[in-house]
């Protein structure tokens, strides 16, 4: 017969089951090639649910001791690359176990008591993504740690501002790159929230309906860091909405990366010159061999749509799935693994760019934002301060600005008898109040690129991300 896990032959079923896996069914149904990822979760949680079985009563504190002896054995095994387990085994639950019932006999038998495969499986699964979620939450304080830096560099360079990617209004440079510290701030706040949701144990809900077995399942939740746990058996077992969350909230992760990236690619072109982009972080063409090729954020940009498309799979993967487990859920694995990584890597790419992969051209951003009509907005404002209606004002410089263009020359270089003609309010503080420098300076409403508000953000992120808030 098949025999069982914990049966003499290579079968993982009980002897209800008389014949073995076709070969390809074998590999099609195992998840062991990916799900090893989880061992040294699936190690936590064995642990945990050894002693509180011993707390409990069900086994006695020395067969406690035996179980968590013999985990901590497969994980040094597994740390030496000794614990190599192959596709009999299925998936890294079966592996362990087998493992353990190998270096304790009968004693191993007794450690899946009162739990399944299926709360198993969701209780690793939380417990690798709650670290990861506080390792993006680092990844993701070093990017603002990098742009930070940058802004406080940068905080009297000017830089164009752009609406449709038309020059709009020239801004403080710093301005911009805090703008992306505030997006980040929202990508953190999101994930922190989702962790709250993944932060729920459902260890001890079994295969669907819990157990007879007296056990403590908030013992254990407490002992592995959970806040609380499943209060419903067949939602403890059957719930990836976190998976979703996660994915979702690093898709946006990924898209505040691809803005960014743009903005970089677009900086580092010769048409623009804003920024020039180091060695390290570069790469060259095999033919043209003046090329510097901005491979780092294309790369980024490009694998946005790699995590996105993981929150569709997993949408579509629970969408029709009648409670409580089905084998659909062995696909959440690669899509929540992969957009893990991918998003990591796209921030620490990201943050590696800006603490030394490129640097700004100070001189070359003075210069673009004294050849446009970016300070066209600042006529009509000085006129409002003269008391002219605004929509006068507008008419009124929208026919300057196309003067300038039939003359080709830019509002800078009309003299004031030709304001004066255009407009009585037109004084000689004018022209001190179009430039660039000017113009940024002026916009002191709160949250505006005015220098004073700038250094006011400057000061409260230094705060913020350096913990003095």
């Amino acid at each position: 017969m098949a025999g069982g896990v914990t049966g003499g032959s290579e079968a993982t079923w009980s002897d209800r089951f008389e014949e073995g896996l076709h070969p390809f069914i074998e590999v099609f149904n195992a998840s062991i090639g990916f799900d090893l990822t989880l061992l040294q979760e699936d190690l936590d949680g064995s642990i945990a649910h050894a002693r509180m079985l011993a707390r409990c009563g069900v086994i006695n504190g020395e067969e406690a001791d035996q179980l968590v002896q013999g985990l901590e054995t497969i994980r040094t095994e597994a740390a030496q690359g000794r614990f190599q387990p192959g596709l009999e085994d299925e998936d890294v639950h079966f592996a362990v176990e087998r493992r353990l019932i190998a270096l304790l006999g009968a004693v191993g038998k007794k450690l899946h008591t009162g739990r399944s495969r299926n709360d198993q499986v969701g209780t690793d699964l939380r417990l690798w993504l709650r670290r990861r979620l506080d390792e993006l939450d680092g990844d993701l304080d070093r990017l603002q740690h990098a742009l930070l830096l940058q802004a406080q560099q940068h905080r009297n360079t000017l830089i164009p501002g752009y609406t449709h990617l038309q020059r709009a209004q020239p801004l403080c440079l710093a301005h911009h790159l805090l703008a992306y510290i505030e997006m980040i701030q929202r990508d953190r706040d999101r994930l922190r929230d989702v962790r709250g949701r993944v932060n729920v144990c459902p260890l001890g809900a079994a295969a669907l309906a819990g157990t007879p077995v007296s056990i403590d399942r908030r013992m254990t939740a407490s002992d592995l860091g959970f806040e609380r746990i499943y209060l419903n058996s067949l939602d403890a077992v059957s719930d990836r909405d976190f998976c979703v969350e996660y994915s979702a909230a690093a898709s946006l992760v990924m898209a505040h990366l691809s803005r960014l990236a743009e903005e970089v690619i677009v900086w580092a072109s010769e048409e623009f010159g804003f920024v020039r982009l180091s060695d390290r972080c570069a790469t060259g063409s095999s033919l043209m061999p003046q090329k510097k090729n901005p491979d780092v954020p294309e790369l980024v940009r490009g694998k946005c749509g790699r995590v996105f498309g993981h929150v569709q799979a997993l949408l579509t993967m629970i969408k029709g799935l009648p409670l409580a487990y089905n084998k659909d859920f062995q696909e959440d694995k690669e899509a929540l693994f992969d957009a893990v990584r991918t998003t990591r890597d796209c921030v620490e790419a990201m943050a590696v760019l800006f603490e030394e992969g490129l640097y700004f051209r100070a001189e070359r951003l003075e210069q673009a934002v004294e050849r446009d009509f970016s300070n066209a907005t600042d006529v009509a404002d000085y006129l409002v301060s003269k008391g002219v209606p605004f929509r006068e004002a507008y008419q009124l410089v929208g026919a300057v600005v196309r003067r300038c263009l039939e003359r080709k020359c830019l509002l800078r270089d009309l003299s004031l008898s030709d304001w004066k003609d255009l407009h009585p309010a037109f004084e000689s503080d004018l022209h001190a109040a179009l430039a660039p420098r000017a113009v940024v300076a002026a916009r002191t409403s709160e949250g505006g690129t005015g220098f004073v508000r700038v250094e006011e953000q400057l000061a409260r992120w230094s705060d913020l991300l350096n913990g003095t808030a």
